[in-house]
């Protein structure tokens, strides 16, 4: 229900312009989706109290059952006892023992026959009070299962409501096919200079990560270099022993190590890794599926893939991450720590952030304002921005997820809201 009514806020703000927009479609989809979703739990609920309601059924009889058992019984034990109620009758019941050991036995028997009476009468008086509270449980459990009867019916009426405007918007959108094609065309278009931004600075990031590893090895190599001539010319000497010419050895050794390790690191096809880098990236993928939401509110317009246009018949389109669409001036936010490698203004995407996390990147597109700067270190949840509104009134956030040059679904590895 807390879905819904965020949804139906979100779809208020979509319907305040005139003009049929895909936003107000995605809007009713995600409404109707979840829709579904409560007529589903109420299927599910009506099932339960339904296996409730026999299930108390079958226990209402199986007392009723007792309880006539119980007075039948004890309805014998009147009987028998009313044949010697006075006390004359038990007092010769009892005298007329042919030993004190059968008197005793006989004594035992009428003090059992007068607790069983006793207790005959209590099991019955139980019996009643649980029968009486197995149906009143029922009658509860029954008028229950007529208010969320009353309730689905209630919520299949809305969801055919929402079918009939959803076809009415797919209608009203079709008549617009011309406007959708040019806005799809300038969408890709956008999309694809994202992609050259993302790519061309993921390239640098890597060179750079690569220079910096190199210069660091270098370094290295050359003091390494450094330290075995000096051993070396030490063992030149006249007067140097044994254990001097093994340093000098070894020295060498790791010079010739160390200038391996620079030349490794020379890769092209990933973020070389120092280790604090290293740290958050492992930090990043060991939260896969847990990660926080780009804005606290909204939900997925279009997923990550190859979809079919929810329009345009025999038309397919690409998405590199997923939309969120969301209320408008929603505030967007880091989703894990790391460094706003930059920010740009690109056509149809507004602004964009993008964000370094070692050697993930994760990108924030559609921002209408931008709250951080380029090199700048920020915390998880820390605001970046505030998402853009178009002229349709759509609020919709791009959410990209990158691990050097991989694409990633963003989807599995965003955890619940």
């Amino acid at each position: 229900m807390r879905r819904i009514k965020e949804t139906s806020r979100i779809l208020e703000q979509t319907q305040q312009k005139k003009q049929t927009s895909l936003g107000q479609l995605n809007a009713l989809k995600e409404k109707i989706t979840v829709q579904q979703d409560v007529i589903k739990s109420t299927s599910t609920e009506l099932r339960f109290i339904d296996t409730d309601v026999r299930q108390t059924e079958t226990q209402v009889k199986v007392k009723q059952s007792d309880l006539e058992r119980l007075k039948a019984e004890y309805a014998q034990l009147v009987y028998a006892s009313s044949k010697t109620a006075n006390s004359y009758n038990r007092i010769m019941f009892l005298f007329a023992a042919d030993s004190f050991n059968e008197w005793r036995r006989r004594l035992g028997y009428v003090r059992q026959y007068s607790e069983a009476r006793r207790q005959q009468a209590a099991a019955i008086q139980r019996t009643q009070e649980e029968l009486g509270q197995q149906l009143n449980g029922l009658t509860q459990k029954r008028q229950q299962k007529s208010v969320v009867l009353s309730t689905q019916l209630t919520e299949k009426r809305t969801l055919l409501s929402m079918r009939e405007q959803q076809d009415q918007v797919v209608q009203q959108l079709s008549k617009q096919e011309e406007q959708l094609r040019k806005e799809l065309a300038a969408r890709q278009q956008s999309i694809r200079q994202l992609d050259n931004l993302i790519a061309q600075r993921v390239r640098e990031e890597i060179a750079r990560a690569a220079r910096a590893a190199a210069a660091r090895a270098a370094a290295k190599a050359a003091a390494a270099k450094a330290a075995a001539k000096a051993s070396a010319e030490r063992a030149e000497s006249p007067t140097a022993t044994a254990a001097e010419r093994t340093t000098a050895r070894r020295d060498a050794v790791e010079a010739a190590e160390a200038a391996e390790a620079a030349e490794a690191t020379s890769r092209t096809d990933r973020v070389t890794l120092t280790p604090e880098t290293a740290e958050l990236s492992s930090s990043f993928s060991d939260n896969r599926g847990r990660l926080l939401w780009p804005v606290a509110r909204g939900f997925i317009s279009q997923r990550f893939g190859r979809h079919p246009h929810p329009v345009l018949k025999n038309v397919t389109v690409e998405n590199r991450g997923v939309d969120i669409q969301t209320s408008a001036g929603e505030p967007v936010r880091a989703i894990f720590e790391g460094k706003v490698l930059t920010i740009a203004n690109i056509a149809g995407m507004n602004n964009v952030v993008m964000v370094q996390h070692g050697e993930y990147f994760t990108v924030y597109a559609k921002l209408r304002s931008v709250s951080v700067s380029e090199g700048q270190q920020v915390n998880m949840r820390q605001p970046i921005g505030t998402v853009y509104t178009n002229a349709e009134g759509t609020s919709e956030l791009q959410f990209q997820l990158w691990r050097n040059s991989t694409n990633l679904n963003p989807e599995s590895w965003l955890g619940r809201k």
